[in-house]
């Protein structure tokens, strides 16, 4: 069903978006990455996935215009890039809140505003937004994260209601703590932050939030973005999916 489909799959050269893609790639959806990382890592996953590649700045909606109006018309949009930064409100950087709203929200926004159009033409598409556990529940330390998140479940809903007769779903995918490189990454901004041992954040931090005592793994997002994507799911629009391991279901 999806072979002939076309993704763009924001923040996709690695981890949760690359497992997204290359899950959609295996049903046959031609991918457009979008993401950071070296050149040659890049036209790795190119080969590996014979992807596009376009390399627009997130955080610039002219860059993010650009980039949709070069791509092209797509079936399946997945708003996937993200970023954390971990401090007290009283400590947190301005342009550090700045920069995470612009990535993790105002990005979502953008790119979905220039893919909708082309979508409600062919009476079909797929719009599937990265929040987090963090659409549900609070940390502390991070409140330009959760204050992002609850805000993309929010706008997921709104244009799931908007699109609602059009054909085209928007759904939400919340992962808890999935080990990927942006997981990995804020762990020496928490060991400073609580004055923790690397071990302590891993066990008493992140996992203490999951009952099964397991990070999720991005394949598991990846197989449920596909799921999203399929007619099975034609009539699942506004909706907040967690694999969180059961996080928020405390």
């Amino acid at each position: 069903m999806l072979k002939q489909k076309r993704a763009l799959v924001t923040g996709s050269t690695s981890g949760i978006g690359l497992a997204i893609a290359r899950a959609l790639h295996a049903e046959g959806v031609e991918i457009v990455l979008n993401g950071l990382g070296e050149e040659d890592e890049i036209a790795k996953l190119r080969e590996e996935l014979d992807a596009d590649f376009n390399g627009a700045n997130l955080m610039d909606p002219h860059a993010i215009a650009a980039m949709m109006e070069e791509v092209g018309p797509v079936d399946i949009l997945v708003n996937n890039a993200g970023m954390q930064h971990v401090a007290p409100v009283e400590e947190f950087p301005p342009e550090k809140w700045d920069a995470v709203i612009a990535l993790n929200l105002s990005a979502v926004f953008h790119t979905t505003r220039a893919a909708v159009p082309g979508m409600k033409e062919k009476g079909w598409g797929r719009i599937i937004n990265t929040a987090s556990a963090h659409s549900l529940a609070a940390s502390p330390f991070k409140s330009a994260y959760v204050a992002t998140k609850h805000a993309v479940a929010g706008f997921t809903k709104t244009i799931a209601l908007e699109l609602a007769q059009s054909g085209v779903t928007a759904n939400c995918i919340s992962p808890g703590y999935v080990w990927t490189p942006l997981v990995e990454n804020q762990i020496p901004d928490t060991m400073k932050a609580r004055g923790l041992s690397r071990e302590e954040v891993i066990n008493d931090i992140l996992l203490a939030k999951q009952p099964t005592k397991k990070f999720v793994q991005p394949e598991e997002v990846g197989a449920m973005a596909v799921f999203l994507c399929s007619e099975a799911a034609g009539n699942v629009t506004g909706a907040n999916w967690s694999i969180d391991g059961g996080w928020t279901a405390e």
